[in-house]
């Protein structure tokens, strides 16, 4: 099980990397659950399949890079940076470029990933927004 529940979350990685949503939600259960550094919590593919893409037109560029990877049957753990480019209004300009460590935490089921959580500083985000007249 964890080889195989550390390639499921690899490959929500490399997708991520791809900004393919439509990837994205192939490797999700219907149930998945995504929960973001506030603890909040979207339920369901489709809903993120749609989240991910609203994320993607707002941080174009978005990517992960892993430094490390622990697994524990089902679970993956995640250690590495997250980066990428505000674009306000569809322009993705060098002061709005921004990084941060993240920790990311993956549930798998069945060769699905059925939890994505993310802990993650989203402060640098947050300050480009709201010079951008934005809010997070």
């Amino acid at each position: 099980m964890s080889e195989s529940a550390e390639a499921v979350a690899q490959a929500f990685v490399r997708a991520i990397n791809r900004q393919d949503a439509n990837a994205l939600a192939e490797l999700m259960t219907e149930e998945h659950q995504f929960v973001d550094s506030l603890g909040t919590v979207v339920e369901g593919r489709d809903r993120m399949r749609a989240g991910w893409k609203s994320y993607f037109s707002m941080v174009p560029d978005y990517r992960i890079a892993v430094d490390e990877t622990y697994c524990d049957g089902p679970v993956v753990v995640m250690l590495g940076r997250a980066q990428g480019t505000y674009a306000a209004d569809g322009l993705a300009t060098a002061e709005n470029r921004w990084k941060t460590p993240v920790a990311l935490r993956a549930r798998v089921e069945d060769g699905k990933l059925a939890e994505w959580q993310v802990y993650a500083d989203n402060e640098p985000l947050r300050q480009i927004m709201a010079r951008q007249g934005r809010h997070a």
